[in-house]
This record gives structure tokens, C-alpha cells and sequence, in this order.
């Protein structure tokens, strides 16, 4: 058996960095894989990277001339293509960056616990024993697929894996789930061309956000001619000759719809099955995520768990920040952890983007504090009008004594690159009119805090 200063199980965002990290400190590393279409981690081969590159195609697509479907087919199966091609060519620069090093091994195969310090690796050649004195688990998380009868038969039930890679756009999509995940599928084919149809079990669209935001958002994507319906129950899939019927029930009735496609956008969850966890001694609590502290160890001492299996915020930058938090401990004063992390924003690519950090009105005001609450219209932006439709709204929450800012949301256009900057002064202590009366270029989105926070 082979023994290395440290195995990394998952090669995300977090652990691929850690290890390159280890080994210019001069470790010896062993990092696990279990596919090889997964170097480099979702991100980059199922999530942002993907997503947002058939994002902007169909961004262009939906700016460009009219499009009879069957050349938005043909450009759909272009864009696809192009996916495809810049995922192959990060995914090789991620495993020969890796693999490159002498320090470091990568080995592909399913790895699980056989004790505290050993990890089984069963590969194609076979199955092998490693050892490591430190383990980093890194495994992320997997589509949840709800229990609907029909799923396991149907061929044309997707996930948010599996439909990028599908090359023949849907002409009828309907989408299970109207959290974040679908809706940015829905702005998406719609933009290429597909009816859309989201199906949302809950009263309320994106219950997370406040009511104007949220009624913004239903507006703008309605426009795009996405349908919503809510409080429904999907009961069944079935395959016809022609696509797949999702039969359905909404206040009592029973329908059914007709569709090409279906996308299950029903949440993910942490990739622990197969791991044989117990064998290390470390626990997970009710919904699965591997419990750890604030330094990210979890109820084994030489084991660290990081990015989205612990059932945190499910973003590569909180991975890479987790990454952070074990380098320090190991070769820094270990004063950082996930307790003095600062607030995280977070972006959802519909178009326009949906950005927010910190609070939400709704529970600051439940919380009781004085508070003040700004808002603007993103159609009195200048740098909106000269990108394209303009629709939105920006919008901030403030403590009325302090000046600090508690919360933001900005849903329009470059909102994902505006909300940093907010992030930024809110992890520093600047208050709202510092941010006000700083000065920003013209006509650019982000001028619009001086207006916003005012």
C-alpha cells in the first residue's frame, strides 16, 4: 500500500487547488476520481462553465435577427458543440496540471474508507489500497431525483447534466422545479427558441428572495414567453412516439402536457453514497452533508470535508474559499474559518442576472430593525438602455442608524459583476454613503450605487 502525506477524494474547485497547493509545500499527494469526464470538477464540466457558455449563446441568439426554428436548432446544435469543446479543453488543462506534478498521483476510480487513514480505489485495472495522514473529502453533490414513477423508463427525462449534453433543441421543455437551477434553464431555452413550461410545487416563485424581486423576475421571463404554474404535483412520465407526457394535478384538477423534453431542476445533494463513511468515523447529519466545524475538520481528526458536500451554499468560489481555510490551518496561524468568511453573494444567470448578498427586507423587518430601503428601477440606468431591454430592479436595505448596508439585491444587467463591489464594502464595514459618494465610470451599472445608496 501506497502512504502520501495526503488523499484528496473529489477533484472540485477546492480539492484540485489544496493539492497543488500541498505539493509545493513539498507533500506527496494522491488525488481520487472517480470519472474521467470530471477532472477539474462540476464547475467546470457540468455546472458554471457549461451552463454559462450556452447561456451567452442563447443570449446571442435571442439579440440576433428573427430565427426560424428549425436555424435555431442549428445553432443550438453549434453552441452545444462549442460547449463541448471548451469543457474538453479545461478539463485536460485541470488533469495535466495535476497529473504533471511528481508529487502528485491522480488516480480514477471510486474511492471509499477502509479506515481513518485508508481510502480503497477501485479503478478499471483494478482495486488498490492508499493511505494518507491527512484526507480531504471533496466529492461535491449530485442531482436529487424525486421519487416520480415513470423517470427510470422515460428517455426523455433529463437532468441539468445530461441536457447539455442533448444536441437537438426541444421545441416544448417542460421544467420540474422553479428554484434557481431552473429557472436558469428556463431563460436559457427559451432564448433559443423552446416553449418552456416550469413546474413549481410551492405556491410562490423562488420563496427565498422578497415578493417585488421575485414578481420582477416572474414579469421579465413571462415576457420571454416562459409559462409558470404553481402549487402543482408532477405524478407521472411517459414516453409517446412524439416525446413524453408529464401528467400533473393543480387545484384538484388532473391535466396533462405534451413536451419534447423534460429538465428535473429539483435540487442537488451531497455525493456521500458509496464513501463508507462509518468505516472512518465521520458523521452526517439528517440530510446527508458530512458535519464539520469551522476549520472544516469533521468528527475525524485527520479528515477535512470541503465545497458542497457539507451542505453549504453550493458554489465553486465557496469550495475555493474552503480550500483557503484548511491551507491557513496547515501552514498559516489558522485564524481563518467559515465563521469570519464575510458575506457571499451569489448570481443566477437568467437574463438579466439576479445578484444578492446579505439580507433580505423580508427578514430584516422581521427581526425588527430600523431599517431604510432603497430601490431603482433598472430602466432609468443609461448603461441598461444602451445594452438592451432594460428591466429590473435594484435595491437595498440599510441600517437606519449605522449606515451599514445589511442586504442587496440588483436583478438587471451585469448584476453579477456589480454585486462584488457591494460584497466588498459590506465585509469592510463601508457604510452606504461611503458606497454613495464613491466615485465609478460612465455609463457603466455599477454608478448606479451612487444613486442607490444615496
Amino acid at each position: 500500500m501506497k502512504k502520501y502525506d495526503a488523499v484528496i477524494i473529489g477533484f472540485g474547485k477546492g480539492g484540485k487547488t489544496l493539492a497543488a497547493e500541498l505539493a509545493a509545500h513539498q507533500w506527496s499527494v494522491a488525488m481520487v476520481e472517480r470519472s474521467d469526464k470530471m477532472y477539474g470538477g462540476t464547475c467546470i464540466n457540468i455546472g458554471c462553465i457549461p451552463t454559462k457558455a450556452l447561456i451567452h449563446s442563447a443570449a446571442l441568439a435571442a439579440a440576433g435577427h428573427p430565427l426560424t426554428f428549425d436555424q435555431r436548432r442549428d445553432y443550438y446544435k453549434e453552441s452545444v458543440a462549442a460547449k463541448t469543446a471548451l469543457v474538453d479543453l479545461l478539463r485536460g488543462k485541470n488533469y495535466h496540471k495535476l497529473a504533471d506534478n511528481p508529487l502528485i498521483d491522480v488516480y480514477t476510480g471510486e474511492g471509499r474508507f477502509l479506515s481513518q487513514e485508508t481510502v480503497e480505489v477501485k479503478t478499471a485495472e483494478g482495486t488498490l489500497q492508499i493511505g494518507g495522514k491527512h484526507i480531504v473529502i471533496n466529492t461535491g453533490a449530485e442531482t436529487a431525483l424525486p421519487p416520480i414513477p415513470g423517470i427510470a423508463e422515460s428517455r426523455r427525462v433529463y437532468t441539468s447534466t445530461s441536457i447539455m449534453e442533448l444536441d437537438r433543441l426541444p421545441q416544448r421543455l417542460v421544467i420540474v422545479g422553479g428554484g434557481y437551477i431552473g429557472l436558469e434553464f428556463a431563460s436559457m431555452y427559451a432564448s433559443f427558441g423552446s416553449q418552456v413550461t416550469v413546474l413549481e410545487g410551492f405556491p410562490e416563485l423562488i420563496p427565498r428572495e422578497d415578493r417585488d424581486i421575485a414578481a420582477s423576475v416572474r414579469e421579465v421571463l413571462e415576457k420571454k414567453g416562459i409559462e409558470f404554474r404553481l402549487n402543482v404535483r408532477v405524478n407521472s412520465f411517459r414516453d409517446t412516439a412524439e416525446g413524453v407526457t408529464v401528467a400533473v394535478s393543480q387545484e384538484g384538477a388532473d391535466t396533462e402536457i405534451d413536451a419534447d423534453a423534460v429538465l428535473l431542476a429539483t435540487g442537488r445533494r451531497p455525493a456521500t453514497a458509496g464513501l463508507n463513511l462509518a468505516a472512518a468515523g465521520v458523521r452526517t447529519n439528517e440530510r446527508g452533508a458530512i458535519e464539520v466545524d469551522e476549520h472544516l475538520h469533521t468528527s475525524a481528526p485527520n479528515i477535512y470535508a470541503i465545497g458542497d458536500v457539507t451542505g453549504g451554499l453550493q458554489f465553486t468560489y465557496i469550495s475555493l474559499d474552503d480550500y483557503r481555510i484548511v491551507r491557513d490551518e496547515l501552514f498559516g496561524d489558522g485564524a481563518r474559518t467559515t465563521a469570519n468568511r464575510g458575506p457571499v453573494a451569489y448570481s443566477v444567470f437568467i437574463a438579466p442576472p439576479l445578484s444578492h448578498v446579505g439580507l433580505h427586507e423580508a427578514e430584516v423587518r422581521k427581526a425588527g430593525l430600523d431599517i431604510r430601503v432603497t430601490k431603482i428601477a433598472v430602466s432609468t440606468i443609461p448603461r441598461a438602455r444602451i445594452l438592451g431591454p432594460a428591466e429590473g430592479i435594484f435595491k437595498a436595505v440599510i441600517d437606519a442608524k449605522t449606515d451599514l448596508i445589511l442586504g442587496c439585491t440588483l436583478f438587471g444587467p451585469e448584476s453579477s459583476e456589480v454585486i462584488n463591489t457591494v460584497a466588498l464594502a459590506m465585509k469592510h464595514g463601508i457604510t452606504a454613503r461611503e458606497l454613495s459618494d464613491s466615485v465609478y465610470t460612465h455609463p457603466s451599472m455599477s454608478e448606479t450605487l451612487n444613486d442607490l445608496f444615496a
